[in-house]
């Protein structure tokens, strides 16, 4: 791993067992490879102006393992208990992230033609961060964008929800809202940015509830609001 990746791979520990120290290894190597294949095969400047998602489906890897990288519930990616810092890395991550239901649970890998590296996911796999109007042939459209580069626009295809979400330690679950991306992966929708499409929709009162009414590309799109929001 080159020394600008701005994470490091876990250091022995003279306290692990042989076992614990080869399982360290084989991780090291794993996210090793899966970098480096990530370097050869990807161009950080040319993402910034064109998103490419790898063929996932057309690649069948015989080592299946596991890698300790997290998505927080916040979005951040962390490796070996350290954040990622560079954010081209992490934009990279998330065009070869799969999502498969394995025995009826939703597990989330980083899947390349040689590995497929289970992760974990605390709550949706991708994030938005922005929202916005785009003006196409004068249809104006509710374009969305994720903290990793994916720009989609509300449709029946791309579609908003709102669910509830328990995190650690909390009494009670909150409510959040997903947004359908890519490929069965989901995206939280933050705060500011769900803020924001308050804003530019309109709260109505349907059957005794509130609804929030968007439009995009001529379609009307009614999200039924939590009685406690």
């Amino acid at each position: 791993m080159n020394d600008n990746m701005e994470w490091s791979k876990a250091q022995p520990d003279p306290n692990h067992t042989g076992a614990e120290a080869k399982q360290n290894q084989a991780q090291n190597d794993l996210f090793a490879e899966l970098s480096q294949y990530l370097k050869e095969n990807n161009d950080p400047l040319q993402l910034k102006n064109q998103r490419r998602i790898p063929p996932l489906a057309n690649w069948h890897p015989k080592q299946v393992g596991d890698i300790d990288i997290v998505i927080k519930a916040n979005g951040e990616w962390w490796h070996d208990g350290r954040p990622i810092l560079r954010q081209a890395l992490v934009n990279l991550f998330a065009t070869i992230l799969l999502q498969e239901t394995i025995n009826g649970e939703i597990q989330y890998f980083l899947k390349t033609p040689a590995q497929k590296l289970r992760i974990e996911v605390e709550d949706a796999p991708l994030l938005i961060d922005s929202v916005a109007v785009a003006i196409e042939d004068e249809v104006a459209f509710l374009e969305f964008t994720t903290n990793t580069g994916d720009v989609v626009r509300l449709d029946h295809e791309h579609l908003i929800c709102l669910k509830p979400f328990m995190a650690k330690g909390a009494s009670s679950a909150d409510i959040r809202p997903y947004m359908f991306i890519r490929d069965g992966l989901s995206a939280l929708i933050n705060r500011n940015t769900f803020y924001h499409l308050i804003d530019i929709g309109k709260l109505q009162e349907k059957n005794g509830q509130t609804v929030l009414v968007l439009q995009s590309g001529n379609q009307t799109f009614n999200i039924a609001m939590p009685i406690d929001s």
